[in-house]
């Protein structure tokens, strides 16, 4: 088994990472780049968006070389277990489904209902060809066999749901891509703990190969975006490698254990969908694009982006680890982890701000924009801030005197 993950991690890896620089001319080519608009958008200059396309293909390479190899010597054989040869089928339709509404939102930016329709048109072919929910194993109750409106209904809406959770964590360079790598290394984990189907374990090599040849390029300072293109793939993917690959556990763990991985994207988008519809008063309200995703408060903290991301990156590690700890250990033991995550995580907090604020008041800041610095000493006279003005002290409609930047652009001047 280690020998075809070693594989299938090193040949996604290899496709992906050479295929993204071209994924960046194709992108300039075909004008599927992202020019910020508004102050929603946490970078400022022009950026292509097409790096999915690189990691599809890496993966897809991957795992039909995989499957091709390993059927020719006989330690897999997709068309009499489980009727796989028929979901991998219906999966290859999906993604091919995915990809195109991505393309096509990334060059001409479609509307949310014609995104949605996309990722429910997936969803459904998906369902068609086997992969469903279709029963729940329930500790000291036993299996709970689901009637088949109900697995197909919530087989929908799980995959639906992931595919939105990890695009609307694409807000941060590296961000939805570090989360979804961050994912499947806790499923693969399961996945071994468990004696998973060898299919799901070779799906999900692929993805955490072919996201380590993207991630150099896309980590801050990112070079390109994987777009919707590859966060839809990558939710979508999420989606259905945990239901393939944890079928077999004795509890709840077909959505459970998912669930706790991917709890990062999905607290995100379910506040999200809550802090819509209460600010617009209307279930449309949903579709409106804001700034109150979590790495948006980070950074409105002070954070800079590249803090950012690795504060998320920890969080996500930490639920992963949480979820691998209660499978394999139990309740208590994942509980106590947790605790002392939580004791941990807050004594660094009031450690963290207490260094941070020691010397604030004679701290410079520089905008990343057009590197101007602001100091303290010498505030900034025109726009009637008074020499000896702390930065944090500086008023929230202070903008950049040289480009007009606001104040969330500027990153901490230690040099």
């Amino acid at each position: 088994m280690w020998g075809d993950i070693a594989i299938a991690f090193l040949l996604a890896f290899i496709v992906s990472f050479m295929l993204t620089p071209w994924s960046i001319r194709i992108a300039k080519k075909c004008g599927a780049v992202d020019v910020p608009k508004d102050e929603r958008r946490m970078y400022k200059k022009a950026m292509p968006k097409l790096g999915g396309i690189a990691v599809i293909i890496g993966f897809l390479i991957s795992i039909i070389y995989l499957l091709f190899v390993m059927s020719i010597e006989g330690s897999i054989n997709i068309f009499e277990t489980d009727d796989y040869y028929k979901k991998l089928l219906g999966i290859l339709f999906g993604i091919i489904i995915i990809a195109i509404t991505g393309i096509l939102d990334d060059i001409k930016t479609l509307k949310p209902y014609q995104k949605l329709f996309g990722q429910i048109l997936a969803a459904v072919v998906v369902v068609a060809f086997g992969v469903k929910i279709d029963q729940v194993n329930v500790p000291m109750v036993s299996q709970i066999g689901l009637r088949m409106e109900i697995s197909v209904i919530l087989t929908i809406l799980w995959i639906v749901g992931i595919t939105n959770a990890i695009n609307l964590m694409d807000g941060l360079d590296g961000l939805s891509s570090g989360i979804s790598l961050i994912s499947c290394l806790s499923l693969l984990i399961i996945f071994a703990l468990n004696d998973s189907p060898m299919i799901a374990v070779l799906v999900i090599s692929s993805l955490i190969g072919a996201l380590v040849g993207f991630l150099p390029f896309n980590f801050a300072p990112a070079k390109t975006f994987i777009g919707d293109t590859g966060s839809n793939f990558l939710g979508f993917m999420l989606a259905i490698v945990s239901i393939l690959g944890v079928a077999k556990t004795y509890t709840a763990a077909v959505i459970v254990l998912p669930m706790l991985v991917l709890g990062l994207p999905i607290l995100d988008v379910a506040w999200a969908i809550i802090r819509r519809v209460i600010k617009g008063k209307s279930i449309k309200a949903i579709f409106s694009a804001d700034n109150g995703h979590v790495h948006h408060k980070l950074v409105q903290k002070g954070f800079t982006q590249k803090q950012a991301v690795l504060i998320l990156y920890g969080a996500s590690a930490i639920l992963g680890l949480f979820a691998i700890i209660l499978f394999e250990s139990g309740i208590w033991k994942a509980i106590s982890f947790l605790l002392m995550v939580i004791a941990a995580v807050a004594l660094g907090y009031k450690n963290f701000f207490e260094q941070k604020n020691e010397g604030d008041e004679d701290a410079k800041f520089e905008c990343t924009v057009c590197k101007y610095i602001y100091n303290p000493k010498y505030g900034n006279e025109k726009a009637g801030i008074h020499a000896h003005t702390p930065f944090s002290e500086l008023p929230k409609d202070w903008v950049c005197p040289v480009c007009g930047e606001k104040k969330h652009v500027f990153e901490r001047y230690d040099k």
